[in-house]
């Protein structure tokens, strides 16, 4: 491939620049270049992969840090005028790093660290800018590839350069680094990082995809890894800087040893402790005892020498695992902890689970809102909208330590996005379901593989709320163990002590379909192929078991949903109606959310979504729009509030400036003495159409014809002429026993003809 790789020089006023064009997939080139920009940094390159541009500039301290750890940062930012937008908020600047940002961040760190020389402990920081995007290439492999090469040209000691790719699955084919459109359709979102020899960062989500094809897309992507790796080493052969010589500090053998036989007597006991506690406690008597055995001899080296103690507690570990097949809390290399499960745990959230596995549990609920309490995205690609968000959280209490707690870091928002992940593949789309859907997870005790814990619970509770999922969602973690030998073990469902101490954390979540979500960490340099794929295949095996616990206590989404979870009916009204059900500045939807007691959003293509705790708060907001969008027509049964009560009856609002009277008469089958007797201002009354004036904008109603004829009953106009009551004498005479002409004397003046009554406000009728 090197034949393909083509230098270019520009010279310009007290800078050369250096540009590297790689073949990076199907017709797509990445651009490297250096020496123009930040020059007084370390290493800094510019990467483009078509409009995508890129920023990466590392530094490194020039004094050894007194932290007992490698002090790396990398910090990934997104500036808003990459995309041409301005930042939403008050102060109109870039705040703190958005999640994305956090996790991009991560991705970067993740795969850079294990190759800093052991015992390294200068500060390094790696500076990632996005300057230009064109929505299309993703920044994250673009920032990966320049952050491999800034490293590899600076004097900083990564020796190995290391890149990242992208792998997509589109109708059964693998895609090499895809752009946004052509991932949109993909079963597999694979990102891959690693150097020439080996793979050691993986962050997968997958819609049920087989282990096997995951293993070929791991092996096309390390070979598009070698081909960028071959292009920094060539670009730093150009223009790379001497790498500074560091020596780690020679253990002291003599000292080491006198550890290695004062630990000796403590490690069966210490390993006969299978719990946590129990263990830790050994451990941290015996290096005590060992420290005190030894302070007179070595004054001033107390913490060296329980660094030692636990070095070799370590490798009596790796022993015991590699030549005996036996854990440190006794299981074998395939064994899971006892797991116990309970659904259905917290009596008024909307679904709840406890996961426990061996001394790790997750609390999981579910609560479902309305569309529009999704949560919006505002990066520099514009606004989007999740509809389904799990919050991990990892308070100091499950792990028996008291700190002050802080808001969620790095972890937590790396373990809340591996889980997401994992079960979004399973999550119903808005069509299927109308729900936004949020999960928390809360972390109640932990001993490794809480993630994963999380991932079970949060299906667990998603299925006890009544969320149609597609099928249940498990999570295993990985480990391995490796010596010096090239002895190899990989461990189903490692604990804290093996993440500590272990060589891999490899992290597998699926149904018994496929795989939704992996992710990869390493210490060593890297992992093989055969490594990888038998892990995956061992992650299965552990899967398929801990689904069939998971089943045994709730095996699919309840049929229904809890009581006090709020419904949501999905209607559908004709978009030029919109403006008429939203008003002038919200006041017609405002009214309708508040005489139904339900909430109502509106999408632009018509769809109304109508929430409520209740049905009779979703029929009067779906009556009350229907009433807006229909035309009333005679016959049609409508309803609506009483908004007025008067003598002749009762006025009912259809929709804005809408009413219709009930007159008293249409109320009952039976006489009714007053419109009070029946109903009440604010009920809703479902009524019947009966007349509709459209000249004068009157409406009859009719409530008794909506209601059973009562047995026995005969309508007025069923009854036929009224029976002949007989001569009742001269009605011109004085009814009251005297004569009375009405149409006599009235002093001269003659009684003008009475007109007729007219209708009053269309309210009255005679």
């Amino acid at each position: 491939m090197a034949e393909q790789l083509q230098f270019e020089e520009h010279k310009g006023l007290n800078f050369t620049e250096t540009v590297l064009h790689i073949p990076f997939g199907d017709g797509k080139t990445l651009k490297l270049a250096t020496g123009k920009l930040a020059k007084q940094a370390a290493g800094a390159v510019i990467a483009t992969l078509g409009d995508t541009t890129v920023l990466v500039a590392c530094v490194m301290s020039d004094k050894e840090s007194p932290l007992d750890f490698f002090p790396l940062l990398v910090d990934f930012r997104e500036k808003f005028y990459a995309g041409g937008r301005i930042p939403g908020g008050f102060f109109k600047r870039e705040a703190r790093p958005s999640d994305g940002e956090t996790l991009q961040a991560r991705l970067i760190d993740r795969t850079i660290r294990p190759l800093f020389p052991e015992g390294f402990k200068r500060e390094v920081q790696v500076y990632v800018t996005v300057l230009s995007t064109d929505g299309e290439h993703q920044q994250d492999l673009v920032a990966m590839c320049a952050a491999g090469a800034a490293l590899h040209i600076s004097e900083i000691p990564m020796i190995k350069p290391i890149a990242g790719v992208r792998m997509g699955l589109v109708d059964g084919k693998l895609v090499l680094n895809p752009t946004r459109s052509e991932l949109a359709p993909s079963a597999l979102d694979l990102v891959v990082a690693g150097h020439r020899d080996a793979i050691n960062m993986v962050e997968c989500g997958a819609k049920e995809v087989s282990e096997d094809t995951l293993v070929e897309a791991l092996e096309a992507a390390h070979a598009q890894i070698k081909t960028v790796c071959d292009a920094i080493d060539k670009l730093r052969e150009r223009v790379g800087k001497p790498k500074i010589e560091f020596t780690a500090p020679a253990r002291d053998e003599a000292l080491y040893k006198r550890v290695e036989r004062l630990m000796a007597p403590h490690l069966p006991e210490i390993h006969a402790e299978l719990t946590k506690d129990g263990r830790e406690s050994r451990l941290k008597q015996a290096k005590a005892d060992v420290a005190a055995a030894l302070a007179a001899e070595y004054p001033e080296r107390e913490s060296e020498i329980k660094a030692f103690a636990e070095t070799v507690d370590e490798m009596a570990m790796r022993k015991r695992v590699i030549k005996d097949g036996v854990r440190a809390d006794g299981r074998r290399s395939t064994e899971i902890r006892p797991i116990w499960i309970e659904a259905d745990v917290l009596p008024r959230v909307h679904g709840s689970a406890i996961f426990t596995r061996g001394q790790t549990q997750a609390l999981a609920v579910t609560t479902l809102g309305s569309p529009k309490e999704s949560q919006m995205i505002d990066d520099m690609t514009g606004i989007t909208y999740k509809r389904f968000m799990l919050h991990y959280n990892f308070p100091s209490f499950s792990v028996g330590e008291a700190r002050p707690p802080r808001g969620p870091g790095r972890r937590e928002i790396g373990h809340g996005a591996l889980a997401e992940r994992a079960l979004a593949a399973v999550v119903p789309g808005p069509d299927e379901f109308p729900y936004t859907v949020r999960l928390v997870i809360e972390i109640l005790e932990s001993n490794g593989s809480s993630s994963m814990a999380t991932v079970c619970s949060g299906v667990l509770a998603l299925m006890d709320a009544g969320v149609p999922v597609k099928a249940p969602v498990a999570g295993i973690a990985m480990g391995l163990i490796t010596d010096d030998s090239g002895g190899a073990v990989v461990l189903s469902d490692i604990q804290g002590i093996e993440d500590h101490l272990g060589d891999m954390d490899f992290k597998v979540t699926g149904t018994r379909k496929g795989v939704t979500a992996l992710q990869m960490d390493i210490k060593v340099e890297g992992v093989t192929r055969d490594l990888l794929a038998k892990a995956l295949h061992q992650a299965r095996e552990g899967r398929e078991y801990i689904l069939s616990k998971m089943e045994a206590v709730l095996s699919a989404p309840r049929e229904e949903m809890k009581p006090q979870t709020p419904r949501i009916i999905i209607i559908q009204i004709p978009t030029e109606k919109i403006r008429e059900v939203i008003g002038s500045g919200g006041k017609v939807i405002r009214e309708i959310v508040e005489l139904s007691g339900a909430q109502v959003d509106i999408e632009d293509g018509g769809q109304v979504y109508i929430m409520a705790s209740d049905q009779a708060a979703s029929d009067r907001a779906i009556a009350m729009i229907r009433n807006i969008v229909e035309d009333v027509e005679v016959g049609a049964v409508v309803s609506g509030p009483v908004i007025r009560i008067i003598e002749a009856g009762a006025i009912v609002q259809l929709g804005p400036g809408k009413d219709g009277l009930i007159h008293i008469s249409e109320l009952e089958h039976r006489r009714v003495n007053a419109v009070t007797d029946v109903l009440s201002e604010g009920e809703m009354v479902e009524v019947k159409v009966i007349e509709v004036d459209k000249d004068r904008g009157r409406i009859r109603l009719s409530r008794k014809a909506l209601l059973p004829v009562p047995e026995g009953h005969v309508p007025q106009e069923s009854r036929g002429p009224r029976p002949d009551r007989g001569d009742r004498g001269d009605r011109g005479g004085d009814r009251r026993g005297g004569d009375r002409d009405r149409g006599g004397d009235r002093g001269g003046r003659p009684r003008p003809p009475r007109p007729p009554r007219e209708n009053s406000g269309g309210h009255r009728e005679d």
